[in-house]
């Protein structure tokens, strides 16, 4: 059982790690420059003509112009089903609870031009401290804004102040910007590493060049903390059992979670692993019971779930990486015998086969990648496409009657599919498990030829 909690914790540590880098997922996909035209605008009776001139040359050709617009109502055109899938699937700076209340998180935020690392709730960036509009501040501190729960900063070049200040989030062109003082301005894209190519909007080499760098605790990296805290206090609970009560019957949540290990040592360790299959178990019970609960909190449609970690490729990756360890470091000589020189297979074959065979190496763990976040990530979108059936037949708001034959046809379809997402919940962590130990079993089977 030491094992045990010793492998989640391990396995939790380092998917925080790498997941906090990742951290920002598919909002609004806005990783592009898009230049506007400068315009002349009265504030308060002062000409600012001059200063978006001043501004405009200052930040060249690729963006940094000022544009007229306001923070009232605007025409947001017919209901983009794909920007609401996005942003529900996404990662946030802020916790969603309901309506406009968003519980605040932690932010990280280094600055690639400074060398500064500033560290500050993300209540800093609104002056209510659990109330976002749609999940937009309306405060910039040091250029960083709150848009849509994520947090980005204004392009450099457009005069925009480094206090402080009161702003408004407002969309143009169907992206966020800032209005401030009777000017819009651009906003950075997502920070991340991967150029977006995880966050699921295409990769945008633009995106990998932001004037910072985000490490925030964020909202998936908050349910991962909540899942092994539950996971730390389920088999403590177990571990105290056991001892009380040795030798007699399970009782209690010892009764549920005791056949589930019994499943994965009969069904899983033993048929594929062989004989030593204990000293796997520790890493084998950590990977299912850890994208377990986290598929199952991913159900719950509010606070504290509704967080698609297990459909995030850079969570997937890491557990990916880790059994790619696994398997290579435990791997016998006839494990390498087979993937470099395969016994009674003549040589000019070898020519093609050990290639295939060290391409297999990596390919094995990018499909437990893949299967796993495809799989969760589907299942959320069937499910909002589903509900969204209102908003589109509904004409959003516009057509009662079709938002009624919205609801009436989304309800049993979204139950139907929830039903089907808490199968593929426990289904897709077995189905994990088992290919990670029939790869270890692969790699430590003893050959006889």
């Amino acid at each position: 059982m030491r094992k045990l909690i010793l492998g989640i914790a391990v396995s939790f540590g380092l998917t925080f790690g790498l997941t906090a880098q990742n951290s920002h997922e598919g909002h609004d996909h806005d990783h592009g420059s898009h230049a506007h035209e400068s315009t002349e605008v009265s504030h308060d009776g002062h000409d600012h003509a001059d200063q978006a001139h001043q501004n405009d040359d200052h930040s060249g050709h690729d963006g940094g112009h000022h544009d007229t617009c306001d923070c009232g109502h605007h025409d947001e055109g017919p209901y983009d089903v794909t920007s609401t899938a996005y942003h529900h699937i996404g990662d946030a700076n802020a916790f969603h609870v309901v309506g406009d209340i968003y519980i605040p998180l932690p932010c990280i935020l280094y600055d690639n031009n400074e060398g500064s690392l500033d560290v500050f709730m993300s209540s800093k960036l609104s002056s209510q401290t659990f109330g976002l509009d749609h999940g937009n501040g309306d405060l910039a501190y040091k250029g960083y804004v709150l848009a849509h729960g994520v947090i980005k900063r204004v392009k450099a070049g457009q005069g925009f102040p480094l206090d402080q200040v009161e702003v408004c989030i407002t969309e143009m062109d169907h992206h966020p910007v800032v209005f401030y003082e009777g000017n819009c301005f651009e906003l950075e894209g997502e920070t991340t590493f991967d150029g977006g190519l995880f966050d699921g909007g295409g990769f945008d080499i633009a995106s990998t060049t932001t004037s910072f760098m985000d490490f925030s605790i964020s909202k998936k990296v908050v349910s991962m903390i909540l899942v092994f805290v539950l996971m730390l206090w389920v088999f403590l609970s177990i571990a105290k059992s056991y001892k009380a009560r040795r030798g007699m019957a399970p009782k209690g949540i010892q009764s549920l979670i005791e056949p589930i290990i019994a499943m994965i040592i009969s069904d899983v360790a033993k048929p594929f692993i062989g004989k030593n299959y204990e000293r796997f178990m520790p890493f084998l019970l950590s990977l299912f019971f850890f994208i377990l609960g986290l598929n199952l909190l991913g159900q719950i449609p509010f606070f504290p779930g509704s967080s698609n970690v297990t459909g995030n490729l850079g969570f997937t990756l890491v557990l990916a990486v880790f059994t790619f360890f696994v398997v290579n470091i435990n791997g016998n000589k006839d494990y390498w015998k087979h993937v470099f020189v395969m016994p009674g297979v003549p040589k000019w074959v070898l020519l093609i086969l050990t290639p295939v065979e060290i391409l297999g190496l990596f390919i094995k763990p990018f499909t437990l990648m893949l299967r796993l976040f495809a799989n969760i990530t589907a299942g959320h979108i069937v499910i909002i496409s589903f509900v969204s059936l209102i908003f589109i037949l509904g004409e959003s708001g516009a057509n009662l009657a079709g938002a009624g034959a919205g609801i009436g046809a989304s309800i049993p379809l979204t139950m139907f599919m929830m039903a089907i997402e808490l199968l593929v919940a426990f289904l897709q962590a077995f189905v994990f498990t088992l290919l990670t130990a029939s790869y270890i079993g692969a790699a430590v089977q003893e050959h006889h030829h």
